[in-house]
C-alpha cells in the first residue's frame, strides 16, 4: 500500500519554487513526487533541461500548532489536547526552539535563554517575589530570616514548578523542620508571602499554604526571662563606665528590641523622653521611653556614640546581630543565662507589676496589639490577686455566728 505523501501547504511550494529561480529556472514545472517532496523541472535559458527536488519538511511534531497574527507574522504554540497554549518564542528550528517545546509538553519548567532561573520554576517565582512591593516593604531583618529560608528552598526545588506545588508539599516543607517550630513557623511566613503574593499577580490559581497550620508551641516561657537576682549579677560584674553596662541599662530601662536599641541615640530624647520607631512595625509605629533617672546616670557615665548609645570595643555602632553575640558573653562572663530579649521580658514584667495598663505597656513597648502586653498584665493581676486571697484560705477573720451550746426553745410546732 502506497504510502499518503505528508500535507503541502501553499508556503511549501512557494519556497520551492524560489528556489529553483535562485538556480536559475526560467520554467518551472511542479509536481509532487510519491516520497512526500516536491519536483520541480527547470527549463532554463539555454534550452538544456534540469531538476531540483527540494525535500519536505520533516511532518510537524505532536501538538505543535502554527498560527498567522493579524500582522502577517507566523507564531508556534504548544497544545496537548484541550488544555492551554503555549507559546513558543524561539525561532523555529533551532535547539532553543527544540528545548522550549520539549519542556511545554512534557510540563517541566521553560528554559531561560539569559542563564537565570527556569520561568515557570520556583526559583523564578522566588526572583520575581523579590522584586515586589510586597518584599520591599517587610523590614531588614525579616527579608534577612526569608532570604535564608528561601535559599534553603531553592537547593531543594529550584527547578520544581510552582504550579505543581500544593498543600502536601508546604505541609511536607513543615515536617521536615518540625524539631525546631520556630524554624517551621518562619518557613511557613515566607511561603505564605510568596504565594499570597503569587495569587494577586495571578501566577497561581490557588494558594498552597491555606489552610496549613502552625506547629503547636512548644510548652514553656521561650527566650529565659532575666530575675532581680540576674540583674544584680550583671550590674555587680559590669559597674557603671563599662560599656556592657550601657548595654544592659538601655535594654532593661528602654524596653526596646535589640533592632532598634543599637539605633537609639541622643538623636531621638527630648525633654527626657525618648521616641523612636520601630524596626519590627517596619518603621510605622513610634515608641516612647521616658530617659529614667538611673538611665541617665549611666548614660553620663559612658562610653556612648555620637549617634548611639550602644557601641562596641572601639565606640563604632553594632548591628543587632553583634550587640547580641557580645551582650550574650558578658552575660555568660557575670554568670547570667540569659539574653537581650530575656531582658525585654523583666523589663515588661516590672512595668506590668507596678500596675502599667495593657495600652501604657504598648506605648512603652512599641506593641501594636493587646495579645503580648495582655500575657505580663494578667501574670501580674493573678501574682497580686493572689497576694491578696491568700489570707482567705485561712479564715482566721470569722464572721458567722457560732450555733448555740444548748436548746433555744422546746421542740414542737411555732406558737402562732
Amino acid at each position: 500500500m502506497a504510502r499518503t505523501p505528508a500535507n503541502i501547504t501553499q508556503a511549501d511550494i512557494a519556497r520551492a519554487i524560489r528556489a529553483a529561480k535562485q538556480a536559475g529556472a526560467a520554467e518551472v514545472e511542479v509536481r509532487i513526487g510519491t516520497e512526500g517532496t516536491i519536483v520541480i523541472r527547470i527549463l532554463p535559458s539555454t534550452g538544456r533541461q534540469a531538476s531540483v527536488m527540494v525535500a519536505m519538511p520533516r511532518p510537524r511534531p505532536p501538538h505543535l500548532h502554527r498560527q498567522v497574527t493579524r500582522h502577517g507574522k507566523a507564531v508556534w504554540y504548544v497544545r496537548v489536547g484541550k488544555g492551554p497554549r503555549t507559546r513558543i518564542r524561539a525561532e523555529f528550528g533551532t535547539p532553543e526552539f527544540d528545548a522550549e517545546y520539549q519542556a511545554a509538553v512534557t510540563g517541566a519548567p521553560r528554559p531561560n535563554a539569559k542563564g537565570g532561573p527556569a520561568v515557570g520554576s520556583l526559583a523564578w517565582l522566588i526572583a520575581r517575589y523579590r522584586e515586589t512591593a510586597a518584599w520591599s516593604v517587610l523590614s531588614a531583618a525579616t527579608r534577612r530570616q526569608r532570604e535564608n529560608i528561601f535559599r534553603h528552598v531553592i537547593e531543594t526545588a529550584r527547578d520544581k514548578p510552582f504550579a505543581k506545588i500544593d498543600s502536601a508539599t508546604i505541609i511536607a516543607g513543615r515536617e521536615r523542620r518540625v524539631s525546631t517550630p520556630a524554624q517551621a513557623r518562619n518557613f511557613l511566613d515566607a511561603m505564605r508571602g510568596l504565594f499570597r503574593w503569587s495569587l494577586a499577580a495571578q501566577h497561581v490559581k490557588h494558594d498552597p499554604t491555606a489552610g496549613v497550620e502552625n506547629p503547636p508551641r512548644r510548652k514553656g516561657d521561650g527566650f529565659i526571662p532575666w530575675t532581680e537576682e540576674h540583674v544584680a549579677m550583671y550590674q555587680q560584674r559590669w559597674p557603671i563606665g563599662t560599656r556592657q553596662r550601657v548595654w544592659l541599662d538601655v535594654l532593661l530601662y528602654s524596653g526596646l528590641r535589640r533592632g532598634d536599641a543599637v539605633r537609639y541615640g541622643r538623636q531621638h530624647v527630648h525633654n527626657g523622653v525618648g521616641r523612636i520607631k520601630t524596626e519590627k512595625s517596619g518603621f510605622t509605629v513610634t515608641a516612647v521611653v521616658p530617659v529614667l533617672p538611673i538611665l541617665a546616670e549611666t548614660l553620663d557615665a559612658g562610653p556612648c556614640g555620637d549617634l548611639t548609645f550602644i557601641v562596641g570595643e572601639g565606640g563604632q555602632p553594632l548591628t543587632k546581630e553583634s550587640l547580641g553575640n557580645a551582650f550574650r558573653d558578658a552575660c555568660r562572663a557575670a554568670g547570667v543565662p540569659g539574653s537581650a530579649h530575656g531582658v525585654r521580658k523583666i523589663a515588661a514584667t516590672t512595668a506590668a507589676n507596678n500596675g502599667a495598663t495593657t495600652s501604657q505597656l504598648k506605648a512603652l513597648f512599641g506593641w501594636t496589639s493587646d495579645a503580648m502586653p495582655s500575657i505580663y498584665t494578667k501574670a501580674a493581676d493573678r501574682e497580686r490577686l493572689g497576694r491578696e486571697a491568700g489570707h482567705m484560705l485561712a479564715n482566721v477573720e470569722r464572721t458567722s455566728i457560732p450555733s448555740p451550746k444548748r436548746k433555744v426553745r422546746a421542740s414542737g410546732p411555732k406558737a402562732q
